[in-house]
């Protein structure tokens, strides 16, 4: 360079210093850097003057746009305007220029300011519609997932991306000239009024966007005065638009700014901060709201267990979205929401609790059926199952507190530190059966009130057994009251048979007289038909179960009453010359006890077959005696 432009003049008597020192310039460095940042601020000066709408200039650069105009014209702009703000720099350091030039300079630097705010807005303005959250948090996803795919994609599969790609290069265009403008802007030192353009825009676009999406500044008075439905109207809103809110609109405004505002952290945490933070509020603080609102009933408890799921599930991207100190406030009121939901739970599940124990029905189930409270509390626990995993977390570090031991049927096999839900449900289970033993009390017949436990208490363990609960109480749980069913079945059969199956002799083969045949054949009548007449009425719900209880009874009834039968019945005939005291004839007991438990009495009662003449209908009257 110095050979270039401060060449040596002809060579002169080295006795001569005086023409040698006057022909050398006394700082050849200072001097072509000084020519070098004014030969900038020139070409700055041109630049800058032809695309100032103040300087009347052209009417076309008024209403048109460098970076729509001409992309490379722009290009040189911002990099004009880099090499103004380094001759600017340059001079106040050397101090070797006048102050008119830097006056000239600073004008020109505020001309040019000017003109990029002009272009940042209308950047900002014209592409809404593909600088919207959802494009830019989808094109940042989309450009991921290209990493990975092969160059061999067919070309349909090019051709299904065409329009989406289109939109992707519009908004990436955006995105680039914004980041350039902020880069030069911020260079310059007019980051704020960069910053002024931005937040008001992308402030007006969040909030339309949240708004849209039905999310609503509430406080909370106005939730406690609420009507329910009013309420779960507004949680089905915020559930539906909590998801686009997070994944969407906050992570793409996240992207956006980390983008345009790459070149300052500070800057770009504040534009983040300025823009999302009161929305993000607002969003969050109406589960807080929810949760601690005193109109919650149990019934209300499963719209409380998804506002804490959409919250949960969202955790790890709210985090990370608001991780910024500036934003701390949102992560807390997210934390808080999730706290003040749980304590919500907590109180509802106790008030469960409370109504199964206060429940106060005095009136017995009709034929000993499935009682309204058995249906309600185990489908209530059934759909709980349903939040399993957000209703561990709740209960985590809420352990049972009572003052009795547990029977080890219920909870020997919960390990205490690790199944707090598991044990929360066992317990409930527990107080809804000891509810139902007080039930059963109001039974005047036992043998009723043994078949009103075993149905209610099948009904449990087929519950159980076909949801999600079979997960939480365990093998060990269904195994042991599946016996406790087979133990009630057991003791209806007792109460309720062996009457009938002592009316015959314990050796039915003995030899006995015919007054003692009659007179087991008449006690064995009237039993049966007393049991069958009540049994007809009463019922059980569940067919693997009725079928076993009447296989049970026929069983021991029917082998018993054949042999009997079969040893006395012609010795009756012989005495009194007619049998109308054998009503039945073995094979068709079982056609009788088809009839039992299904809460209806069916085909002909017992009771049309005391009399020896006349005929019926019923298909066990063809079998009568035999015939």
């Amino acid at each position: 360079m110095r050979t270039l432009f401060f060449k040596s003049p002809s060579p002169s008597p080295s006795n001569s210093p005086s023409r040698t020192t006057a022909m050398l310039p006394s700082s050849p460095r200072h001097s072509f850097s000084d020519s070098l940042m004014e030969e900038n601020i020139e070409i700055a000066e041109a630049l800058i003057t032809k695309w100032d709408s103040d300087s009347g200039s052209t009417s076309y650069t008024a209403v048109t746009s460098i970076f729509y105009d001409d992309r490379q014209e722009a290009r040189l702009y911002l990099k004009s305007v880099g090499d103004l703000q380094s001759a600017m720099q340059h001079f106040l350091i050397s101090q070797t220029t006048s102050a008119e030039k830097l006056i000239r300079a600073q004008n020109l630097m505020q001309s040019a300011m000017k003109r990029l705010e002009k272009e940042f807005y209308q950047i900002l303005s014209d592409n809404r519609e593909y600088l919207d959250a959802e494009t830019v948090s989808s094109r940042s996803s989309r450009a991921s997932t290209r990493t990975s795919v092969s160059d061999q994609d067919s070309e349909s599969e090019d051709e299904s991306r065409v329009a989406t790609e289109s939109v992707d290069h519009i908004s990436w265009v955006a995105m680039s000239d914004l980041k350039s403008i902020a880069d030069c802007m911020i260079a310059s030192g007019y980051g704020k009024e960069c910053v002024r353009i931005y937040n008001i825009i992308r402030k007006s676009i969040l909030d339309e966007s949240l708004y849209l999406l039905g999310v609503e500044k509430m406080t909370l008075s106005q939730v406690q005065k609420m009507d329910w439905k009013v309420l779960e109207t507004k949680i089905k809103n915020w559930l539906n638009a909590v998801k686009v809110s997070v994944k969407t609109l906050f992570y793409g405004e996240r992207l956006l700014c980390d983008h345009v505002f790459a070149a300052s952290n500070s800057i770009a945490e504040s534009c983040f901060n300025e823009i999302s933070k009161e929305a993000a509020m607002t969003l969050f603080g109406f589960p807080e709201s929810v949760g601690k609102s005193k109109k919650l009933s149990p019934e209300k408890m499963f719209r409380v267990l998804d506002l804490y799921q959409a919250v949960s599930d969202l955790w790890p991207e709210i985090e990370s979205i608001f991780s910024f100190e500036s934003t701390s406030a949102v992560r807390s009121l997210a934390v808080n929401s999730l706290v003040k939901l749980g304590e919500a739970v907590r109180s509802m599940l106790e008030e469960f609790e409370s109504a199964i124990q206060k429940e106060t029905s005095k009136t017995p189930v009709p034929a000993g059926g499935v009682h309204p409270l058995t249906r309600y509390v185990m489908n209530y626990l059934t759909f709980l199952t349903d939040y399993t995993e957000v209703l561990t977390d709740i209960v985590a570090d809420w352990p049972l507190a009572i003052s009795t031991p547990l029977p080890e049927a219920y909870f020997g096999c919960y390990d205490a530190e690790e199944s707090q839900l598991s044990i929360r449900v066992a317990w409930l289970v527990l107080v809804l059966l000891c509810k139902l033993d007080g039930k059963a009390a109001l039974y005047k017949d036992v043998a009723l009130s043994y078949l009103f436990l075993a149905n209610n208490l099948q009904y449990v363990v087929g519950k159980v057994r076909s949801s999600n609960l079979k997960y939480l109480l365990g093998d060990y749980w269904v195994e042991k009251h599946d016996s406790k069913v087979q133990q009630y079945a057991a003791n209806y059969e007792r109460m309720g048979w062996t009457k009938v199956f002592d009316s015959l002799p314990k050796d039915p083969t003995a030899e006995i007289s015919s007054d003692q045949a009659r007179i087991y054949f008449k006690r064995f009548n009237a039993a049966f038909e007393e049991a069958y007449k009540k049994q007809t009425s009463w019922v059980v719900m569940d067919p693997k179960l009725r079928d076993e209880i009447k296989v049970s009874v026929a069983k021991k009834l029917v082998p018993t009453y054949r042999e009997f039968y079969e040893n006395h019945r012609n010795g009756i005939m012989r005495a009194c010359g007619e049998d109308s005291l054998v009503r039945y004839a073995p094979e068709n007991l079982d056609n009788y006890l088809s009839d039992l438990l299904y809460g209806v009495a069916s085909g002909g009662s017992v009771s049309s077959f005391s009399s020896s003449s006349g005929s019926s209908s019923s298909s066990h009257s063809r079998g009568r005696q035999g015939r």
